[in-house]
């Protein structure tokens, strides 16, 4: 790893996208310019996203800058997860073999089911009355 040298990643999640950019650096970790205990007030959602920096022992080398938009808290911090995965990946290909072995380089595919029309949702339907 060279010094200073910045990677960037786009990790995804439900409706979530996370442009995720990693430094070498300290270990601070910025969501949308905010430290991430200020922009995450859940701990499962901080511990989400820092699961990629945890497995492969970089959590004090890097800082991560990100840039979410969409989704909720769960989405949000998938597709950072997500996002640095990638972007480790791309710092140390070596890491590749951790982090797929724990499930964070593939994107989650699943995503709310549309509304279907003549129906209450996705798969509720309106009370039948046979009378």
């Amino acid at each position: 790893m060279d010094t200073k040298n910045t990677y960037y990643a786009t990790g995804k999640r439900k409706s979530a996208i996370a442009r995720t950019w990693i430094t070498t650096g300290n270990g601070t970790i910025m969501i949308n310019n905010k430290p991430i205990d200020e922009y995450f007030k859940i701990d499962s959602a901080k511990a989400t996203l820092t699961q990629p920096l945890t497995i492969t022992n970089t959590r004090s080398d890097f800082d991560v800058k990100v840039r979410v938009i969409g989704g909720g808290i769960t989405g949000q911090a998938g597709a950072i997860r997500h996002g640095i995965t990638k972007a480790l990946m791309l710092a140390n290909p070596d890491l590749r073999q951790p982090l797929k072995r724990a499930g964070f380089v593939r994107r989650d595919p699943r995503v709310k089911e549309r509304k279907k029309y003549g129906q209450r949702g996705a798969r509720a339907r309106f009370q039948f009355s046979k009378r």
